[in-house]
C-alpha cells in the first residue's frame, strides 16, 4: 500500500513539474536548475541537461537506493575496481564513482538540490585505496559551505539509482555523468 502511495505521489509530482516546464518561458534547460523542496525529496527530477537528456536518472524511482548514497558519505576511500567498462573508480565497499562533466575540473560543484538527491557527492576528504594515485585526491569547497572529494581535480559522485556494489546505473545519463578511470578521466563509453 506505501509502495502505490509513493508511486502515486511520485508520478503526480512528475506530472506537475513538466505541466510546470511546459509553461515556462526559459527556453534553455539547465542542468542546475534550483527546484522545490517537493522536488528535492523526489529522485525523478525531471530538470533537463544542456544536451536535453535527464542528468538525474529515470524518472521512475528504483526500490530502495544503497545506504551509502541516501547521504553523502565522509571520509571515503577510493579505489580501482575491474567492470565492464574497464577499470573504474568506486569507494571502499565497491560503490562506483562518477563525474559530472557539466563540472569544470577544480570548480565546485554545479550538482545541487533535485540533483544532489539523484547524485550524492563523495563529502570530504577521501583516502586513497588500491590502485589509485594519491595525488589525484582532493577536495573542493562547494557554495554551500560543504566540501567534496575530488579525483583529478573533478567532483566525485554516487547515484542513487545504483543499488548494490558494482552497479554502473549512471553510466551516460543524459550525456554528462560517466564513471571514472584510475587518472581520472570520464569513461564515455
Amino acid at each position: 500500500m506505501t509502495r502505490t502511495r509513493s508511486r502515486i505521489v511520485g508520478a503526480t509530482l512528475v506530472a506537475a513539474v513538466l505541466l510546470l516546464s511546459a509553461c515556462s518561458d526559459d527556453d534553455e534547460p539547465n542542468a542546475t536548475t534550483d527546484t522545490t523542496a517537493a522536488d528535492a525529496a523526489d529522485d525523478s527530477t525531471t530538470t533537463a541537461a544542456d544536451d536535453g537528456g535527464n542528468p538525474y536518472g529515470s524518472t521512475e524511482a528504483e526500490e530502495e537506493p544503497s545506504a551509502s548514497t541516501e547521504a553523502e558519505t565522509a571520509g571515503a576511500t577510493v579505489a580501482t575496481a575491474d567492470s565492464d567498462l574497464g577499470t573504474i573508480l568506486v569507494d571502499g565497499q565497491g560503490n562506483t564513482l562518477y563525474v559530472f562533466t557539466s563540472d569544470a575540473q577544480g570548480e565546485p560543484s554545479t550538482c545541487t538540490e533535485g540533483c544532489a538527491a539523484a547524485w550524492p557527492a563523495v563529502a570530504g576528504t577521501a583516502t586513497a585505496g588500491d590502485g589509485v594515485d594519491e595525488a589525484l585526491i582532493g577536495t573542493v569547497a562547494n557554495a554551500d559551505g560543504t566540501e567534496q572529494a575530488t579525483y583529478n581535480d573533478w567532483p566525485l559522485y554516487y547515484y542513487a539509482q545504483d543499488t548494490a556494489p558494482g552497479d554502473t546505473n549512471g553510466q551516460g545519463v543524459g550525456g554528462v555523468w560517466w564513471v571514472v578511470d584510475a587518472e581520472g578521466n570520464a569513461i564515455e563509453s
